[in-house]
């Protein structure tokens, strides 16, 4: 074999590899097309968002149906502002709850929905008004110590 055909190779190889890497990349990161027909928005306002980032994934009972668009900060009611897009596909009642949950232990963010009971859908635009924050892991491990050192500062003595 010659040199130049084996630098062909070679670099078939690496194209083929690079591509390979690209469509991981692009799965593995959930950029790639995902099949959403026909998307409309809604918004939610949070307390706190913890580690909620642009492109995270909205869900419904573990099921797909949308990712965040946009957060800002709402300086009228000191509250994080997060818009989300929603497959068309997907209806959700008006009373429905909007949570920020967590896979796994300390995987990452997402928010969550939990459909209601009123028959009335979610119009375009319109805003979640029931919402709960993050669960910031930090706060938790302070409120158990300073429970736990309350509760021994308050022992009798014996």
């Amino acid at each position: 074999m010659s040199r130049t055909t084996l630098d062909l190779w070679v670099g078939v190889f690496v194209a083929i590899g690079i591509a390979a890497l690209l469509f991981l990349a692009l799965k593995v990161g959930s950029i790639s097309g995902s099949g959403i027909q026909s998307p409309y928005t809604l918004s939610a306002h949070f307390d706190n968002i913890g580690g909620l980032k642009v492109r995270a994934p909205v869900k419904s009972a573990g099921v797909l149906v949308g990712r965040v668009e946009e957060i800002r900060y709402d300086n009228e009611r000191f509250q994080a502002e997060v818009v989300f897009t929603v497959d068309g596909r997907y209806k959700f009642p008006v009373d429905t709850f909007a949570n920020i949950l967590t896979s796994g232990l300390l995987g990452e963010q997402y928010i969550g929905l939990e459909p209601g009971g009123e028959e009335k859908s979610l119009a375009p635009g319109e805003v979640i008004k029931k919402t709960q924050s993050a669960v910031v892991l930090e706060k938790l491990i302070s409120q158990f110590m300073f429970d736990k050192a309350a509760d021994s500062g308050s022992a009798p003595a014996k």
